[in-house]
């Protein structure tokens, strides 16, 4: 069986972009399931699947995110990565999909699960918004803050790989986007705009544009429920399996877990300093280059 992946709300599992994808695993927050229900079922995972990747967004509730702390550590398990992603709803459901995908290729768990930094990188995340005054996870100057107040605003904003914000006027140019070959992924919000599809689309030259519902959190990542969010992505598995291999693998020094990059996405143990002097430059350490096959 391959890796469990699992989240922690269920509109952070797309729709398989194949027969192939499996889909992901729900962990129920504290309200909806008993802890010793949870820990039984995650007992259950391990045995189906022998190894667990959770995924869970920044904006988790400090009571679930314990709650995924406290199962593991009652298991005594080394078995079940906790990856916490700061990447706005659909940026995150986006990871998600890809990692399942990941899940059915001949990697490692340990692989896996610290690929999910390499491919943040290659995620460009962002909303169009009607309002900035109560966004909190991108940098906003007070002048922009100021802005926000005037009728009819529209704000353009990407949370990553690099914050940018930019007010939409007839002149402005779209925030930067990926140098490689993309599709969009669309939520729409109470916002009614075509500037998304018309606008950033063509800037960006994706090749393809997908809309699916509005992740129950964008809101409250947002500020706002007038919104249109949007995540472009890798695609193809072919590509994003490419990507992977290219970087070198490592054995953490603590568990043991094969890694790649600089951090064990298991027990989250960075590379010695040693370690880290061997590795070439590469997307986790100096740069983002365009993945293979994508220039």
């Amino acid at each position: 069986m391959p890796t469990a992946i699992a989240v922690t709300s269920a509109d952070l599992v797309l729709p398989p972009t194949d027969q192939q994808t499996p889909t992901a695993v729900l962990l129920q927050t504290p309200e909806a399931q008993t802890l010793e229900l949870a820990i039984g079922d995650m007992h259950l995972l391990l045995e189906q699947h022998g190894y667990v990747i959770a995924v869970y967004p920044t904006g988790i509730s400090p009571a679930h995110e314990r709650r995924l702390h406290a199962i593991r550590s009652v298991l005594e398990s080394d078995r079940i990565a906790l990856l916490k992603v700061d990447l706005p709803p659909l940026g995150v459901a986006v990871l998600v999909r890809q990692l399942r995908q990941l899940s059915i290729c001949d990697f490692s768990p340990g692989v896996v699960a610290s690929a999910a930094r390499l491919l943040a990188h290659y995620i460009h995340a962002g909303a169009l918004l009607n309002s900035v005054a109560r966004l909190d996870r991108v940098p906003v100057s007070l002048r922009t803050h100021a802005k926000s107040w005037v009728p009819g605003s529209q704000f353009a904003v990407l949370a990553g790989p690099h914050p940018r914000l930019v007010k939409i006027g007839p002149a402005t140019e779209p925030p930067p986007g990926p140098e490689f070959g993309t599709h969009l992924l669309i939520a729409k919000g109470r916002l009614t705009s075509d500037w998304v599809q018309q606008t950033l689309a063509p800037a960006w030259n994706v090749q393809a544009i997908q809309e699916c519902p509005l992740p129950s959190d964008s809101p409250r990542w947002w500020g706002t429920g007038k919104m249109v969010e949007f995540a472009s992505y890798l695609p193809d598995i072919s590509v994003i399996y490419q990507l992977v291999s290219s970087v070198r693998r490592e054995n953490c020094h603590w568990c043991g877990m094969e890694l790649i990059g600089d951090r064990c996405g298991f027990c989250s143990s960075p590379l010695s300093p040693s370690e880290n002097r061997t590795h070439a430059q590469g997307v986790l350490t100096h740069g983002t280059p365009a993945p293979p096959g994508t220039q």
